[in-house]
């Protein structure tokens, strides 16, 4: 193992929970590490290295990675980045749901195209495709995910203990095939956005936690704070990784059951604290989402706390 991905593990294992953060040998120069966080951020540095190349595929969760040009990408689950380990020099990762899971795979070039696998024999991948098509110039490319890629994805996960390490190999192989045949598009591609939008997509998205009992429109949004209606929508869905009215709903709802628990008010009251001028609607939207009425979810968690 290269040593200084032996120091970048280090500094990952100290913020992993739940899954073994050991690095997996696949063939030679080819790794795979698993990764689940339960942080809000962390930083990691370490040497600039042309020659590694980091696949990262998001699972569950969110990343943001905040480059040195001072712009934001967001992965959201099924969404996957390529980078040198020279891109990512000194990097910040936040958590905006202070939850991750995911994969890292790590392709040491010269290594991997010195003894490739042998259904890569003949291929150009580690001397070509990778390093030009996805990492020109050291710099990062971020995907969106689609059909194909996480059927590929997926399968690196919950796997027969006997069949894991094949279905790793195999599904490496499968990916990298995949990475030398596909082709750019402006829709593959994630976009980047600058400091000062993201900043001013949390402060409406604060905004709109604080007062959960007031019914604040878009259009409302996109006035008070001078964005484009559409660029409000867009950026908060990468932000957040889901739609204004569907993020707000969630919240709604666990401030609703929370509320059920916690305090002595009744129905029609908590339905107004989240936004809900009509108990029947609230009602509805809160089984919908718990599978459960309030006054039954209120009872069987006030039974289990006796």
């Amino acid at each position: 193992m290269n040593e200084e991905l032996k120091k970048i593990q280090k500094n990952v294992e100290k913020f992993h929970q739940e899954v073994s953060q050991t690095l997996i040998p696949l063939y030679s120069g080819i790794e795979l590490c698993y990764l689940t966080f339960s942080t809000d951020s962390f930083s990691v540095r370490h040497k600039a290295i042309s020659h590694i190349i980091q696949i990262n595929y998001c699972k569950s969760g969110q990343l943001m990675w905040e480059m040195k040009n001072g712009n934001r990408i967001y992965l959201n689950p099924g969404d996957f980045s390529l980078h040198t380990m020279k891109a990512c020099t000194d990097s910040v990762l936040t958590f905006p749901n202070n939850r991750y899971q995911g994969l890292s795979i790590y392709i040491d070039l010269p290594k991997a195209s010195g003894n490739p696998p042998d259904l890569l024999e003949n291929s150009t991948i580690f001397e070509t495709v990778l390093p030009k098509k996805f990492c020109q110039n050291d710099s990062p490319v971020f995907l969106a995910g689609n059909e194909q890629t996480e059927s590929i994805f997926s399968a690196f996960y919950d796997q027969p203990e006997k069949l894991t390490l094949p279905y790793q190999k195999i599904k490496v192989l499968e990916l990298l095939l995949y990475l030398t045949k596909m082709e750019f598009t402006p829709q593959s591609k994630l976009v980047e956005y600058q400091f000062e939008l993201t900043e001013t997509i949390r402060k409406i998205h604060d905004q709109l936690l604080q007062h959960m009992e007031q019914r604040i429109t878009i259009e409302e949004l996109s006035k008070q704070y001078l964005i484009n209606q559409t660029t409000l929508k867009n950026v908060f869905k990468s932000v957040y990784g889901t739609s204004i009215a569907a993020h707000i709903k969630e919240h709604r709802m666990r401030q609703a059951a929370y509320m059920l628990i916690e305090s002595n008010m009744n129905i029609a009251e908590i339905a107004q604290a989240v936004g809900y001028d009509s108990q029947s609607k609230f009602t509805t939207a809160f089984k919908a989402y718990f599978k459960v009425l309030p006054r039954e979810y209120r009872k069987n968690k006030t039974k289990q706390n006796i």
